[in-house]
């Protein structure tokens, strides 16, 4: 391992570790049946995680902690595949950490350990609602192309200056308060797979893993489109803008 990549496979670790740890933790601390302000906690467990992690490590590694962000940035041309696995490698041995960590001072699995879970039977005002598998899908990629589309935007394009990790670290409040009752919103396969290797409940595995990089990918498409777009209507209008000889 070359002295310029680890520093950034390690950043990745341990900022996904906490991520998990913390996240995850708050998950399954506050429980089920608390309704929107419990939401609203593990919204923000996740989100401010992300935001202090990426203020901590977004100048030595990016600060990703997601492998579906990486996939973002990797099908975006801002980063090697070489690069781009070892990332991942290192995110997924991260959340696996975290969440046998978590397993051992909540004494066990039997929390669940934050797993995420399709919603079943969800009271909503008068109704019920049960998420479908494809439901859960289209869920999870849209808060994925929601938060790659950030990163990419911000962090990635450096638009967003110094508050890149504060826009990121809110897009994944926001999507959790959206989305976290109804597939418990990981939208980041190292967040759904460290709970679930160490709980041994693979339930929609395929989903949580899959839907992410979908979302990601589709979040770099349009990105890029949009950015040759710019380009071109720049090269376009400055001709015209020349005063004539």
């Amino acid at each position: 391992m070359s002295n310029r990549i680890a520093p950034k496979l390690l950043a990745e670790f341990i900022g996904t570790f906490a991520f998990v740890f913390i996240g995850a933790g708050a998950a399954a601390v506050v429980g089920d049946g608390v309704g929107l302000p419990g939401v609203v906690a593990i919204a923000f467990a996740h989100g401010l995680t992300i935001m202090v992690f990426a203020f901590a490590y977004g100048s030595v590694s990016g600060a990703h902690m997601n492998p579906a962000v990486t996939v973002g940035v990797l099908a975006a041309g801002a980063m090697r595949p070489g690069e781009a696995a070892g990332y991942i490698v290192s995110q997924f041995i991260g959340g696996i950490a975290g969440a046998l960590l978590l397993s051992t001072v909540l004494g066990g699995a039997g929390t669940g350990l934050g797993t995420p879970a399709l919603a079943h039977n969800l009271a909503l005002g008068a109704t019920t609602l049960t998420i479908t598998p494809a439901q859960g899908f289209m869920i999870e990629a849209v808060l994925a192309f929601f938060l790659v589309t950030v990163v990419l935007s911000t962090a990635v394009a450096g638009r967003a200056g110094s508050l890149a990790p504060l826009a990121i670290g809110m897009t994944l409040t926001l999507n959790i308060i959206m989305g976290g009752a109804l597939t418990g919103a990981a939208f980041n396969p190292a967040r759904a797979l460290g709970p679930m290797v160490v709980t041994g409940n693979f339930t929609d595995v395929w989903l949580y893993m899959a839907a992410p990089i979908v979302g990601a990918i589709v979040a770099a498409v349009l990105h890029t489109g949009l950015a040759r777009l710019i380009r071109e209507q720049v090269t376009t209008i400055s001709p015209a803008s020349t005063p004539a000889e």
